[in-house]
This record gives structure tokens, C-alpha cells and sequence, in this order.
């Protein structure tokens, strides 16, 4: 099974009706040249890079940008589409009273897998205290959490408040709390592969925001920055892949996976086999 832990579906057309929302998702997410794909189109997209199921993420802003890009509601909808192929995560904002409510009914009542979050856009550091009800909601449910890590496009972000060293006090202080670093934490990724070596409960996605093309930045960041035996030996188990679609195409990440030198027992525990272990259950 190969599984894309790391799509965002905002411009998706089934969520799309109102223009001006459509306008607040480019202008907040820094995208601006993409449609808004039905989902055959998206299945179609699937087809090309070999993908069984995608994980959707959303982005609740509300403090900052008086709205989330995606809704927990509007992954339900989506999701509800075409379950076998689709699931789906939450997202509240931590600044948000409400948010542990939120969180509690996404997961109860919407059936959401687990829940995204970005330090960077909204300024705080992992361990903050502000977070501590909502870590306790995703332990009380054995829930994972995707965090933005390392660089983000976004307007408006800070990369210092997801640099991976930050999130090494939540990871020793909650060893059941399972937590991805998106985009494996670059730049800082061989920080990342520290965390990922001291801490099993840390995971990392592939879905790094790359600017040549997707084979040549994989090969130098999973063979040079990282040399490809510390991840096909040490770290086969916890790193997963994810495109952050619509931002890059999935079928060249998808390609440049198989272009590294791993182990083709690595690459299927990449490909879909350590997200299942993220998620904690089978799809």
C-alpha cells in the first residue's frame, strides 16, 4: 500500500463554491497557480504516481487569519466522498478557547485520525504550555500529531518556532505521543535524524519543499546531507512519505523515492507500512 501522509485538499471543488474562500486559501497558503480538481481528477493524479490513499490536512488559523484554510467539517466532507481512498486529520487553533472541544469532537464525532499543527504560523514553540490540554486529547485518544517543521512558504511564518531541536522536550516528556515532523525538519534535517534515532515516538515525512527538482533534492538530502544508510539501517521505521500537495506534483516525489539506494524493504516501509504504524491501526 502506498499511502501520502501529506496533501492538503484547500482547493479541492467539492469545498470550493465561494470564490472569495477560494482567494483566502491562495493568499494564505502562498499557491496561486492551481485549479480546483474534481475528484476523479485528484484519483487520476493517484493513478500516475502509484498512490492507494492520501491523508488530508488541515489548517486552522483562526487567530491570525480569522479563519481555518480547511475545516475539520469540510475534511469530514471530502472524506465521506470516497473513504476507501481518503482519511483525514484535524486541525484547531491552540489560541482558540474552544480548541479542546473542537479537538475532542473531530475525533469523536467526525472520526479524524489525528491532528495537524504549525508552530511557525502561529508562533509558539512545541513545548508551550498553551498546548498541554490538547497533547492530553491526543494521548486520551491515541492520537498522532503531523507538526510543520523547517521551512514554510507560507506569508507571515517564522521557521525558528519549528526548527526539529524544539520539539525534543515534548518528545522525551510524552514517550506514548507519536508526532511527524513534516517536511523532515529541513534544512535542519540532520537534527531531525537525531530526534528520529533518540526518540521512537518521532516520525518524518518526505513532503520537503523542495527548489530544483524532485529527484536531485531528494538525492542530496537522503544521500549526502543524510547518508542513505542512516535511514535504510537506523531510521527505516520512521520516516514516511508525503507530497504536500497541491504545492509539489506527488508522481516526481513518488519517482525520486525509488532513485535513492534503499533497501526495497525500506522503501515499502516509506511507502505505506510505517503510516499505518503512525496511525496506530490499520486502514
Amino acid at each position: 500500500m502506498f499511502i501520502d501522509m501529506h496533501v492538503h485538499p484547500d482547493f479541492y471543488g467539492s469545498i470550493n463554491g465561494d470564490k472569495e474562500r477560494l482567494e483566502f486559501r491562495h493568499r494564505v497558503l502562498n499557491i496561486h497557480k492551481n485549479g480546483t480538481p474534481t475528484l476523479q481528477h485528484i484519483f487520476n493524479q493517484m493513478k500516475c504516481a502509484g498512490l492507494d490513499k492520501l491523508c488530508l490536512l488541515p489548517q486552522d488559523y483562526t487567530t491570525v487569519e480569522g479563519a481555518a484554510t480547511v475545516t475539520n467539517e469540510e475534511i469530514k466532507k471530502i472524506v465521506d466522498q470516497a473513504p476507501d481512498q481518503l482519511f483525514g486529520f484535524a486541525s484547531v487553533d491552540p489560541f482558540d478557547s474552544n480548541a479542546v472541544q473542537s479537538l475532542e469532537k473531530a475525533f469523536t464525532e467526525l472520526g479524524l485520525l489525528g491532528l495537524k499543527l504549525n508552530p511557525s504560523k502561529q508562533k509558539y514553540y512545541p513545548a508551550d504550555p498553551l498546548l498541554k490540554d490538547i497533547y492530553d486529547i491526543c494521548e486520551k485518544y491515541d492520537k498522532p500529531i503531523i507538526f510543520h517543521s523547517g521551512l514554510s512558504w507560507e506569508p507571515g511564518t517564522l521557521s525558528k518556532y519549528s526548527r526539529p531541536i524544539e520539539f525534543e522536550e515534548l518528545a522525551v516528556s510524552r514517550p506514548k505521543l507519536r508526532i511527524c515532523l513534516a517536511h523532515f525538519g529541513w534544512p535542519w534535517v540532520q537534527e531531525t535524524a537525531m530526534l528520529m534515532l533518540k526518540y521512537p515516538n518521532v516520525y518524518a515525512d518526505t513532503a520537503i519543499l523542495y527548489f530544483d527538482n524532485a529527484k536531485e533534492f531528494y538525492t542530496q538530502v537522503f544521500t549526502k546531507d543524510i547518508p542513505s544508510t542512516w535511514i535504510d539501517r537506523s531510521l527505516r521505521h520512521q520516516v514516511m512519505f508525503g507530497s504536500d500537495n497541491p504545492r509539489f506534483e506527488q508522481i516526481r516525489m513518488a519517482q525520486a523515492l525509488n532513485h535513492l539506494g534503499f533497501r526495497e524493504s525500506t522503501v515499502e516501509l516509506i511507502r505505506g507500512k510505517n503510516a499505518l504504524e503512525f496511525l496506530g491501526r490499520p486502514l
